[in-house]
């Protein structure tokens, strides 16, 4: 009963935090709520017994990554962003398309295990130690592009904000 009552309570403050990331002006403010989603999903990862998913989830993710988002923010100068009118034709659409999306992952998930209508939790295959080796020999090359292209990214933020003299 505590371990449903805590992921609850973390699944709670992950859809609060992707919320605020929504609803925010400021692009510092809404990285910082993305931290506060990362921190909350390598809970979840930890109750559903993914314990190496978790701390990749804090090392990676709310390390790395969200140290490259904030260092382009800053470098690009990023102000507070300003408000438009939302598009009508995006709520109208946008809504029903929603919807769908979401009874389809429903129906799919629940047809994946019809006799309990739950679909059971289940971690990675393997060990840590096996994991790593199809990352960094199975899967090498996608990783390795993966890092140039977010190599590409920071100079491409770099050449954006520089300023002509």
């Amino acid at each position: 009963m505590l371990h449903l009552a805590l992921f609850s309570f973390f699944g709670a403050i992950c859809v609060a935090g992707a919320i605020n990331l929504l609803a925010q002006r400021h692009p510092i403010n809404s990285a910082l709520s993305l931290i506060v989603v990362m921190g909350s999903l390598a809970v979840e990862f930890m109750l559903l017994g993914a314990e190496f998913v978790a701390v990749i989830q804090v090392i990676i993710y709310a390390g790395a990554i969200m140290v490259l988002f904030v260092f382009t923010i800053m470098l690009l100068n990023a102000g507070e962003e300003e408000r438009s009118a939302g598009s009508r034709i995006a709520v109208l659409l946008g809504v029903p398309a929603l919807l769908i999306l979401m009874g389809l992952v429903a129906w799919v998930l629940i047809r994946q295990n019809p006799a309990s209508g739950t679909v059971a939790a289940g971690a990675l295959p393997g060990t840590p130690p096996e994991i790593g080796r199809l990352l960094f020999r199975d899967f090498l090359l996608p990783f390795e592009i993966t890092s140039v292209l977010i190599l590409i990214a920071i100079m491409g933020a770099v050449v954006l904000a520089r300023k002509e003299h």
